[in-house]
């Protein structure tokens, strides 16, 4: 079981990164949530994981503090949640923001999320809401063990392609393409990085 990496940030392309620890590069998934905090490429960072093996796969998704992941693994127990929602969940709205929602029971904004219907929205908030009724807003006060994590400054991510490499990260989180394109275009202004991109398309569509 890989639980916990500690390495220096080799690729950033959203919501996949590359964490090089003794020589050996992790590919790792994150909620964009999570990603928007990463430190740069070239610094060193924390990342806690959750592996997932499959017949096919070995899958590694990543997360800012142990809290995020616990989340993340309460999500896993649900019906009908896999990893690839349990991300699209946390990348459209924060850790805190889906407990806020299982707890006054606010169905209407899970089912703005990429993959999540209305029957799937009322379940989560039925299945969920005795698991999180303990997790109020101490339950996410970072650890300190996470400063390494810091949000980064200097990194802009901007490229020609940054709405491209937007639209791609909306696609891998579940979100159909027209609904991507759409929500980058509205939101896409001059020498907009791609993680802001993503960001604000991702408050768009909620």
């Amino acid at each position: 079981m890989i639980g916990r990496l500690n390495g220096i940030l080799i690729e950033k392309q959203p919501p996949e990164v590359l964490i090089e620890v003794n020589g050996i590069g992790y590919e790792v998934q994150m909620p964009m949530t999570c990603f928007y905090n990463l430190a740069n490429i070239g610094e060193q960072a924390i990342i806690y994981t959750h592996f997932v093996v499959r017949e096919d796969a070995q899958l590694l998704f990543g997360f800012n503090n142990k809290t995020e992941r616990a989340l993340f693994r309460e999500l896993l127990k649900a019906n009908g949640v896999g990893p690839k929602l349990g991300l699209a969940i946390l990348s459209g709205m924060s850790a805190q923001q889906f407990v806020n929602c299982v707890n006054n029971e606010d169905a209407t904004t899970l089912v703005k999320l990429p993959g999540v219907g209305k029957k799937t929205a009322e379940r989560l908030v039925l299945e969920m809401k005795d698991r999180l009724k303990n997790w109020g807003n101490d339950f996410f006060t970072p650890f300190s063990d996470n400063a390494l994590i810091t949000p980064s400054s200097g990194e802009t991510l901007i490229a020609n392609n940054a709405a491209d490499d937007a639209v791609s990260a909306l696609l891998a989180l579940g979100y159909k393409l027209p609904h991507a394109q759409k929500a980058v275009k509205m939101i896409n202004k001059p020498n907009m990085s791609t993680e802001a991109l993503i960001k604000e398309a991702l408050k768009s569509m909620l």
